[in-house]
């Protein structure tokens, strides 16, 4: 479940004009968020519709999100993601709705956080896929997560959630 369930964050700032920049971006993820999206349990499966919840919080030097996204009537799953911020680098653990655990690593380009997630087995054929958490406007977040496709060589959209502070 490499694509799905891939969400991030909780980072550790140092004292630079720079840094102060990551804190304050990193204050702005803080709070309630709620919003829908999709997801693909495999890269050749149909998206599967789901709304999510998440809470983040935040310091200066840590934002940590967790989140429950729910597809369907009955399926519920929990997921969360820690990461901190080391020089211009960003690293950290992804927890799935399995209870698995995949480091997280990346850095911040204006409003995304990009990020490669590095899973302990294979999944959808390879052991990598990209994270991309995207502050949208004052009160919005995207989470994307991209997935190559061993058959074709194309990268693959394996979910996308939308959300809005809530």
């Amino acid at each position: 479940m490499k694509s799905a369930w891939s969400l991030m964050i909780a980072l550790v700032l140092a004292a630079s004009p720079a840094h102060a920049d990551e804190a304050a971006f990193l204050g702005s993820l803080q709070g309630s968020w709620a919003g829908s999206g999709s997801v693909k349990i495999r890269i050749n499966s149909t998206p599967v519709n789901v709304t999510c919840t998440f809470n983040s919080q935040t310091s200066k030097t840590e934002l940590s999100l967790n989140g429950t996204c729910r597809g369907f009537v009955l399926i519920s799953r929990s997921l969360g993601a820690d990461l901190k911020f080391n020089g211009a680098r960003y690293s950290g653990i992804y927890v799935g709705p399995n209870g698995g655990k995949a480091g997280l690593s990346g850095n911040r380009q204006g409003n995304v956080i990009n990020l490669t997630i590095r899973w302990p087995k294979e999944v959808n054929g390879d052991r990598t896929a990209r994270l991309m958490l995207q502050k949208t406007g004052a009160d919005g977040m995207m989470l994307t997560t991209t997935d190559n496709d061993p058959s074709s060589g194309r990268n693959v959209v394996t979910s996308q959630i939308n959300l809005r502070r809530s």
